[in-house]
Parts: structure tokens; C-alpha cells; sequence
């Protein structure tokens, strides 16, 4: 079984009001793009739009020892695939709503809007992923 299915399964359980399904297909697009020597730290499941009732768009996010990976296996057939090395992150946003919260996660291409998150899990996901990239920003300040 896959190490990124096991902790995005970990994570469902443990935040079952998150919009996700598929879990499964999207985590072998993950799998798929792991780098040899790179270690999955945390995994999430999430929609990735900044619409809160678009629920199709379900991705699985792995953050590994060297880049966050975002996955989706599409329905017939094919797949989207995201890496945002630690290089491009500008800045992250949460933002809670009523129901359902959003992580946003702005690059220096883009801003990936992370949504229909359950509550409980904003702090536990910002948190995971701000130590990550502050840890990875100093390495590349020393490379420099």
C-alpha cells in the first residue's frame, strides 16, 4: 500500500467533514511523481478552487522533503499534476468560513486556492506547511 494513501486516509479519518473523495487514484499520481530520495512528510486531501460549492475538484496534497506535490486522476482518463518547490512559495493565507475553510497558498506564478477544508484542520495544515518552508527557505539562503 502506498505511503501517501495510508496518510491521506489518516488525515480523512481524522477530518471526515473535508470535501474529498477518489483518494486512492489521486494519491498514485503522487506516488507516481515522488523523486528517488524524496520522503512524504504530511499528506491532505482537499477541492482545489475558490469555489466552495465546486466539490468535483478533489486533490491530494503531499508535502515531501523537497516540494509540495498536488495530484488529481481525472475520471476517464489522464491526470493534473502541481509541484511548488520551496523557491517559488511566496506567502500562505487561511481563511475560515462557516462550514469549510481555505488555505492559499501564493507562488511567484500563481496563487493555489486549497478549499472545503474542515475547520479543525486550517491550524494543523498551516502549521505543516509554514515549519516546512521556512526549514527548506534557509537551506536555499545558505546555498546562496
Amino acid at each position: 500500500m502506498s505511503i501517501v494513501y495510508d496518510k491521506v486516509k489518516e488525515f480523512k479519518k481524522k477530518y471526515p467533514m473535508t470535501v474529498a473523495w477518489r483518494l486512492k487514484s489521486h494519491s498514485k499520481i503522487i506516488d507516481l511523481h515522488l523523486n528517488p530520495g524524496e520522503e512524504v512528510k504530511y499528506v491532505f486531501a482537499c477541492q482545489k478552487n475558490n469555489n466552495p460549492v465546486d466539490i468535483i475538484t478533489t486533490y491530494v496534497v503531499a508535502l515531501t522533503n523537497k516540494r509540495i506535490l498536488l495530484g488529481q486522476k481525472r475520471l476517464i482518463f489522464g491526470y493534473f499534476f502541481t509541484a511548488i518547490t520551496p523557491d517559488m512559495f511566496n506567502d500562505l493565507q487561511v481563511k475560515m468560513g462557516v462550514i469549510w475553510g481555505k488555505i492559499e497558498v501564493d507562488t511567484v506564478k500563481e496563487t493555489v486556492y486549497l478549499s472545503n477544508i474542515q475547520r479543525d484542520a486550517l491550524d494543523e495544515i498551516e502549521t505543516n506547511i509554514t515549519e516546512y518552508m521556512m526549514e527548506e527557505k534557509q537551506k536555499y539562503r545558505r546555498k546562496q
